[in-house]
């Protein structure tokens, strides 16, 4: 066994040893406690029972579960900010001023917090020494709304100027924005940063081109002449390609001016000059040699751009220019060509949607160094904020770490009634109160592992009258399932008082007690009696009716079924194979009955014993099946389906579980009428008719009468010996003296 400096006091509690929390010195020496001795290792932070802000406090990562490292933390946390843990057992949401510890930075932190929440709040003249959870949540939140709150985040209504104020709102549109603790939108340096940045690599590319002819040789007009000559590019390359392969082979010049088939399918369109097939076409006609000509002889889809093209190339070569020639082309080409990597050059920016004019007006107004001295304001306040932060946090951990503990080191709150923060409320069903009712965070992994905790369970979806929905999974331990059945509804009353209509969705069948258990092969008994009833019963209907059917047909048809002699038709004999083995049927019936009479009356006066001996032959193997179930009975699958990361088997026995669904009962005292106007009236005569056969036969057989009918080892006389009266009878006169 391990062994600690720290004496710990377990309890057995749900098959397990589980640790007490008595005090602070227990609390502090957690560290050292194994955790495999811990009952849980995680849980989630969302859907438990407790404020979620106090488990958030808790989880450091944020990454919606809270493990043993980070409890662990806390506890560290505590000791350094409390001078004696004993003040978390008390609970609450007030701490006295003089249990903060003010031997550690963190403790002097947190008495100036305090000072200052009571000092705001006007209570240190009374001589105030109680700090409450409500006053400094106020304080919290007054902070959080001031300019400058500490948390580097810069909101438009903080700027100092119009100008600042829309600065901040273009940057917002163009590279996002992050929540302020007032919960309003704004900006912070990294995205000030980002914004000042792309703006000056914008301006210094524009910079770039200024005064550079090499990149603007025409000017002004030089991104248009680009973009045009970008456009005619591939055109122009192909037709003096095409150009060039007449002058190699002068076969190939009808080919390549288009095909007779491409012209003759012209013919039978309406023609404009947007039509595809004609844009299709070479630019003018193809000859070996041939410059381009921009007006005769060009395909009428591309005149008005070879026209436009005319013009810029006369602007771009200084000269007029009647045909294009291939070196013109490639000249051309050149003299644009620092302009295309100019251009491919731009950078990637979200700021140029604001336009150059705007982003120059905004580098020049020195709104970069105002916004940067503004968020520096506002982190000098940091150190306010966190002080109040941990001030809000101590009070949380005040009023809820130990309850925490004792749902997650053991689960004390729950084996001793007084609600886990994993119970979510009471399912009112079937005259039954269900405690022990979880919600269904993932239906997928509940239908995965419920199965495992070898419970009872039925999963109901409860809705509020205002639309709000939820589903939960309520353990049925008391009682019996007769009446549990998908569809049945009832009321889901939750933590906070609140009711919700719930209503049976699935169910997860498992034993519910051992006397439910004894009792379930005659119930089982009689319900398959009753289905091979209600199915013979119908069959017979259904055979009676075509019968029916039958017969008032021939009844209708009897004038016309006549025979030809005019004789009626022979009535049919009793079929002597059908009696025989009717006789038979009946006779093994008798011989049956008159079996188990035979037994039970050889018993003489352990007759009692005989018929609880065969009432247990039937019953003890279910018993046997629900009593093993039952010691597997454990809550621990149903959290785990819910993101817990129980540590042991949480036990759910037979007297706890009675204890967790409560059967409904008359209260002790109460006044009680068994006078019932509707009860129905029993009549006896039926039962009484039995009795009589029953207590004849057993005579007749006692007295040996029907020995002649019924096999040897079952006569009166073998069952019953010398005491048998049929015997006495049959004794030589000498014997029965």
């Amino acid at each position: 066994m391990n062994s600690t400096k720290h004496r710990w006091k377990f309890v057995r509690t749900g098959g397990i040893d589980q640790v007490t929390i008595r005090n602070g010195a227990d609390i502090a020496a957690l560290h050292s406690l194994d955790q495999k001795l811990w009952v849980a290792l995680a849980c989630p932070v969302q859907g438990l029972e407790l404020d979620p802000k106090t488990l958030s406090l808790i989880d450091t990562d944020n990454d919606g579960r809270i493990r043993v490292p980070e409890v662990l933390a806390t506890i560290t946390w505590l000791t350094d900010a409390l001078s004696d843990l004993d003040i978390l057992m008390k609970g609450g949401e007030e701490l006295p001023v003089s249990s903060i510890n003010d031997k550690t930075s963190l403790g002097t932190d947190l008495l100036v917090a305090a000072r200052r929440v009571l000092e705001e709040q006007g209570q240190t003249k009374g001589g105030a020494s109680q700090v409450k959870l409500a006053d400094v949540t106020t304080a919290v939140q007054q902070f959080s709304a001031h300019r400058f709150n500490g948390d580097g985040v810069l909101v438009a209504d903080a700027a100092d100027s119009s100008e600042s104020t829309k600065v901040i709102e273009e940057i917002i549109a163009t590279h996002g924005s992050i929540p302020d603790r007032s919960g309003k939108m704004g900006i912070d340096q990294a995205r000030l940063d980002a914004f000042f940045t792309e703006a000056q690599q914008l301006i210094d590319w524009n910079r770039k081109s200024e005064h550079s002819k090499a990149i603007l040789p025409l000017g002004a007009e030089t991104p248009a002449a680009a973009t045009l000559v970008s456009e005619l590019k591939p055109k122009i390359d192909d037709y003096f390609t095409r150009c060039r392969l007449a002058s190699f082979d002068g076969r190939a010049v009808a080919a390549l001016n288009g095909t007779d088939a491409e012209y003759v399918a012209l013919g039978t369109k309406d023609l404009t000059t947007s039509t595809q097939e004609i844009a299709k076409l070479p630019l003018a006609r193809i000859e070996g040699g041939r410059a381009l000509p921009f007006t005769d002889g060009v395909n009428p889809a591309w005149a008005a751009k070879l026209s436009q093209l005319a013009s810029t190339l006369e602007a771009l070569l200084g000269r007029p220019i009647a045909r294009l020639t291939e070196s013109e082309w490639d000249t051309a080409q050149t003299k644009l060509a620092a302009y295309q990597t100019w251009c491919a050059e731009k950078p990637v920016t979200k700021v140029e949607l604001l336009g150059l004019p705007r982003l120059l007006d905004i580098s020049q107004s020195g709104s970069r160094e105002a916004l940067t001295e503004l968020i520096k304001k506002d982190l000098a306040a940091e150190g306010d904020y966190n002080q109040l932060a941990s001030l809000l946090r101590l009070l949380h951990l005040q009023r809820d770490f130990v309850k925490l503990l004792n749902n997650f080191v053991n689960f004390s709150e729950f084996y001793n009634r007084s609600g886990a923060i994993f119970q979510s409320g009471s399912l009112y069903l079937d005259r039954r109160r269900c405690d022990l009712c979880v919600t269904v965070a993932d239906a997928g992994k509940q239908a995965a592992l419920a199965s495992l905790a070898k419970c009872y369970l039925t999963y109901c979806d409860c809705v509020r009258p205002n639309g709000e929905r939820m589903s939960i999974v309520a353990a049925y331990t008391g009682g019996d399932s007769d009446h549990l059945m998908v569809g049945r509804n009832g009321v889901f009353y939750d933590r906070h008082g609140r009711d919700w209509d719930a209503t049976i969705t699935k169910i997860i069948e498992n034993p519910i007690s051992i006397r439910q258990a004894f009792w379930a092969p005659y119930k089982n008994f009689l319900r398959l009696v009753e289905e091979q009833v209600t199915k013979r019963a119908a069959a017979a209907e259904a055979e009676s009716n075509t019968k029916l059917k039958d017969t008032a047909a021939q009844t209708a048809a009897a004038d016309q079924t006549k025979p030809a002699d005019g004789k009626a038709p022979p009535k049919k004999s009793i079929d002597i194979g059908t009696v025989a083995a009717i006789g038979v049927a009946v006779g093994g019936i008798a011989t049956f009955f008159t079996s188990i009479l035979a037994l039970f009356f050889g018993l003489g006066p352990w007759m009692p014993l005989g018929f609880l001996a065969l009432m247990l032959s039937i019953s003890l193997p279910s018993m046997l099946i629900a009593w093993l179930k039952l010691r597997q009975r454990s809550l621990g699958p149903i959290l785990d389906a819910n993101g817990w990361a129980v540590n042991g088997l949480v036990r759910i026995n037979v007297p706890f579980g009675g204890a967790l669904t409560s059967v409904a009962s008359i209260p002790l005292g109460s006044e009680r009428s068994l006078r019932d106007p509707y009860l129905e009236k029993k009549h006896p005569s039926a039962l009484y008719m039995i009795l009589v056969t029953l207590v004849g036969l057993a005579g007749l057989w006692y007295l040996g009468k029907m020995d002649q009918f019924l096999p040897g080892h079952l006569s009166s006389t073998s069952v019953l010996g010398e005491r048998a009266p049929a015997k006495a009878d049959k004794a030589p006169p000498s014997e029965k003296k």
